[in-house]
């Protein structure tokens, strides 16, 4: 392409504003409390139609068929984007916004998810799916470009969960993965949710720090927070797959959640035979005779990175300093983040600071 090819013109026309569109709606997503819902939908509206005109004249060029998987690609992600803009724009006008909303997260991640692939092509999408503070890492990005993306056992891969399966998971290995020792992160989506859509949430800070991230989908519509647990067991054959498959630090297996994923991250991860070295619910729910029904030896100096959010409406805040107290007398090593801003939303700007701790490298 050169500065007049008509290529690279629509390319810029249509890849700036998506990406732009993606980020600001992952910035209502992640700031979405009921009451703020109208603000978020003022603050989206300008970008919409950036992202409206992109489409068109991205639509406009004729693309050569070995551009196809880009061109395909490209719209896909574009067309859910504005899916998403749309549901979010009319979620005012309908009876409950706060379902509006949601939905449009979904497609946000949708289409979060259809970009990927153009990473390996784009220097810009590329540095998109880094975290903020490493985008700029040259070391890293030369690392990413020269690795060979087409290998097997690395990037995005699927186990029996597409949207409509449950049971399986979905995981990440950095495309530059080359047998070093690494983390594993195992992060499990709230109620209702997907471990297809929320490996999302963690594949920034694992594609910049060099972790594999999995996460999983429960069995049934949520976590075994009710009745026989029957996903704990499918969670420790995850691991040992992973453990299998690739150089695993074993002493930085981390279990996390978000809301019922959160709850879940105690049930699961405080049995004693749990593979998991520490763990970091958010936003989670939590009942003090949870921990009398815990084994002590499992609970003495065991890393807790508990996270909430002050304006949480679902789980008020005063359930996670109970849960602080509580963990800290029976003698684990709780590190308690109370976020001010942050609602019953999944706060992904922690995922950097949660890497630091795991690695203990947290100042």
């Amino acid at each position: 392409m050169n500065d007049t090819d008509p290529l690279l013109e629509a390319t810029t026309a249509l890849i700036p504003p998506l990406l732009t569109a993606i980020d600001v709606l992952g910035h209502a997503g992640r700031h979405m409390h009921p009451p703020n819902i109208p603000g978020l939908i003022e603050e989206l509206t300008p970008f919409r139609e950036p992202l409206k005109d992109g489409i068109e004249a991205f639509g406009e060029v004729e693309w050569p068929e070995h551009l196809g998987g880009f061109k395909i690609h490209a719209e896909k992600s574009a067309s859910l984007a504005m899916q998403a803009f749309n549901e979010f724009l009319s979620a005012q006008n309908q009876s409950n916004p706060t379902m509006g909303a949601y939905r449009a997260m979904g497609y946000n991640t949708k289409a979060t998810e259809a970009i990927y692939p153009i990473a390996a092509m784009l220097p810009p999408v590329n540095r998109f799916f880094l975290n903020p503070e490493q985008r700029d890492d040259e070391a890293l990005i030369n690392r990413i470009a020269q690795a060979d993306a087409s290998r097997e056992h690395v990037g995005v891969m699927h186990a029996s969960n597409s949207s409509d399966e449950r049971g399986g998971f979905s995981m990440y290995v950095p495309e530059y993965y080359d047998g070093e020792k690494v983390p594993l992160i195992v992060a499990m989506h709230g109620g209702s949710g997907h471990g297809r859509s929320f490996l999302w949430t963690w594949l920034r800070t694992a594609r910049s720090r060099n972790a594999i991230v999995i996460s999983p989908t429960s069995r049934e519509g949520t976590w075994s927070l009710m009745g026989p647990d029957i996903d704990s067991e499918n969670l420790d054959r995850m691991v040992a797959y992973a453990q299998d498959h690739w150089n695993i630090d074993e002493e930085k297996v981390l279990l996390t959640g978000m809301s019922d994923g959160g709850t879940f991250s105690y049930v699961s991860g405080l049995r004693s035979d749990a593979p998991f070295t520490h763990l970091a619910p958010s936003s989670a729910s939590f009942h003090p005779m949870l921990v009398e029904m815990v084994d002590r030896e499992r609970l003495v100096d065991l890393p807790i990175y508990l996270m909430h959010g002050a304006l949480d409406w679902m789980f008020p805040i005063d359930v996670a300093r109970t849960a602080r107290d509580t963990f800290s007398a029976a003698g684990a090593q709780v590190e308690y983040r109370e976020i001010d801003d942050l609602s019953h939303t999944y706060p992904v700007e922690e995922n950097a600071r949660i890497f630091d701790w795991l690695t203990d490298t947290l100042e």
